[in-house]
């Protein structure tokens, strides 16, 4: 079921885990998604990033995902949430389609055009009850890239992330704290970093880069206050491994369901893993539902 991400987010703080927040690119993967939410008995958030909507359009993914949650997950909280927004332009676009959550990423302006540019997104969401992600310290990488170390992997500054988040009033906060967009060898999370932001801040934060971090310090994290975790390139790298290994093993097949059924399969693994890891599974009672 469609749920706002307010609600998810402080169920999560509430009961001390954290929510997957899970990039998605076509049918297939908000398939595989919603599959895992069901499975796991775990509330998601389905993001898609600007290249996602341009590649599906806005008003089909808005839809597909919104059909998908109302009827394959009808009895998990799903929120649908715009990853990575860099205009003021397509996050208003997202907020008119109906998305209850948006992230503006203006982390890659000189921080007072940051700020600027996110309380304007702010003022807005606040008028269309919805929720607003900002972010300091631009991140690293790309979602499925892929290597064995990074040159270097900035951190934000504390008093830069306390002072954003009270002169913009977002909802939750995005901060680089030794995480990368893909997976590195050199990527971690400085819990330091992360508890004095948490301490300064009354806020959700958000953790980017979730793909390449070990399961410990994901744990370590959840428990000094992550409250959502993004997820992409393990999402990215099971369907595109899952399928192009379907399509070598069935090189004269021609009915596409065939093709992509394992690669629905291979994206629920991934996220059912990474919700059990969160401590999300089994957070919705079922018991009356039938599967």
């Amino acid at each position: 079921m469609l749920a706002h991400i307010k609600d998810i987010a402080k169920e999560a703080g509430k009961g001390g885990y954290a929510v997957g927040a899970f990039n998605v690119h076509n049918l297939e993967t908000v398939l595989g998604v919603a599959h895992a939410a069901l499975k796991a008995k775990s509330p998601a958030i389905i993001q898609v990033s600007e290249g996602a909507i341009k590649y599906m359009g806005l008003k089909p993914v808005t839809h597909i995902v919104s059909t998908v949650a109302k009827n394959v997950a009808a009895s998990v909280p799903i929120a649908l949430h715009l990853d990575h927004g860099k205009t003021f332009d397509s996050v208003f676009e997202c907020i008119s389609a109906g998305f209850t959550s948006v992230h503006i990423d203006a982390s890659h302006l000189p921080l007072d055009e940051n700020i600027k540019l996110t309380q304007q997104v702010v003022e807005l969401a606040r008028s269309k009850n919805v929720w607003v992600q900002g972010e300091v310290g631009a991140m690293v990488g790309g979602h499925g890239e892929v290597g064995k170390k990074k040159i270097e992997i900035p951190k934000a500054k504390l008093v830069e992330v306390v002072n954003f988040a009270k002169q913009t009033k977002v909802d939750a906060i995005a901060a680089a704290i030794g995480t990368a967009h893909g997976v590195f060898a050199n990527e971690d999370i400085d819990l330091e970093l992360l508890y004095e932001i948490k301490k300064a801040l009354k806020i959700p934060f958000v953790l980017h880069g979730g793909s390449g971090i070990p399961d410990v310090k994901i744990k370590k994290a959840i428990k000094q206050g992550v409250n959502i975790i993004n997820i992409g390139t393990d999402i990215k790298v099971a369907f595109s491994h899952t399928l192009i290994n379907t399509c070598i093993k069935n090189k004269k097949e021609t009915d596409p369901r065939i093709l992509l059924t394992p690669s629905i399969q291979a994206v629920e693994e991934v996220v059912i893993k990474k919700m059990e890891l969160f401590g999300s599974a089994g957070q919705v009672d079922l018991k009356d539902i039938k599967t």
